[in-house]
């Protein structure tokens, strides 16, 4: 197969971002639990531990103000807790509690069960061309290996 051209790479991203977006929107959780950005956040907490807001901010690539919010409604709902910086007294850590734990573990299986029912609707052939794509779709996400985020 040959290397695809500038305007055959560009109908490709064109078409997954509208892909992604659309799949985004359909698995999305329609009941009362975590938003996307909580649990993109949570997830981080939990796999990279306790971490400070600032550092969250940073790879989580959105504003200080945008965490701070996300981190007082988990904060609220018990799902991660605050403790000092034992070096800087101004600062502080965020780690995720037992509850925040199992909350990222449910919203993770919610969010495979609702792609899984959307497979049900795809040939055996996609689903493996699908599974033969993830290790790329997972390096341009920025991730370091399967199941993170």
């Amino acid at each position: 197969m040959t290397s695809p051209t500038g305007s055959e790479r560009a109908d490709v991203a064109a078409r997954l971002a509208l892909a992604v977006g659309r799949l985004n929107r359909r698995i999305r959780a329609t009941s009362d639990t975590l938003t996307p950005g909580q649990v993109s956040a949570l997830s981080t907490i939990v796999r990279q531990g306790p971490i400070r807001p600032g550092d969250l901010a940073r790879v989580e690539r959105v504003a200080a103000p945008t965490i701070t919010r996300l981190l007082a409604d988990l904060e609220t709902r018990g799902f991660v807790a605050r403790t000092a910086d034992p070096e800087d007294g101004r600062s502080f850590f965020v780690g995720a509690t037992a509850a925040g734990a199992e909350a990222i573990e449910r919203a993770r299986a919610e969010r495979a069960d609702r792609v899984l029912e959307l497979f049900e609707d795809l040939e055996p052939e996609q689903i493996d061309r699908l599974a033969a794509a993830l290790d790329g779709l997972e390096k341009a996400a920025g991730m370091s290996g399967p199941g993170e985020g």
